[in-house]
């Protein structure tokens, strides 16, 4: 499922490289999304993935502080999906986030829409 209005859908961005940061939250605003973010740093992300009122995510994956992981699994734990953000391929994450949908950088923002689509229509099912 898509959701073709995403406006008030509220979008974790957790980038570490500031150009990708701002090409990512000025798609988002252009989709009418609210961006929660971003950040680079993984106790940042940490503290706003905390956010009851986060619709979705997108996780780069090596990110200031390590790797992103503990972040998503503090999202599956509160049931927020989120798609990664690498220039690895999925052999590159463990084995339990394989499965993890993802956007091979460098992306266009067509795909980055088409991903925050699918996430925020899963969110729109668990919400009612």
């Amino acid at each position: 499922m898509t959701v073709s209005n995403l406006a008030k859908y509220r979008i974790l961005v957790v980038e570490d490289e500031t150009l990708i940061a701002v090409m990512i939250e000025d798609a988002l605003l252009e989709m009418d999304c609210e961006v929660v973010g971003p950040t680079g740093r993984l106790d940042k992300a940490l503290e706003l993935a905390k956010d009851p009122q986060v619709d979705a995510a997108i996780l780069d994956v090596t990110i200031r502080g390590g790797k992103v992981y503990p972040v998503a699994q503090q999202l599956m734990e509160l049931g927020i999906l989120f798609v990664f953000s690498s220039g690895y391929g999925d052999w590159a994450l463990p084995e339990a986030l394989r499965d993890k949908p993802g956007l091979m950088k460098p992306f266009t923002i067509s795909a980055l829409g088409k991903q925050i689509s699918l996430l925020c229509g899963e969110a729109a099912k668990r919400r009612g």
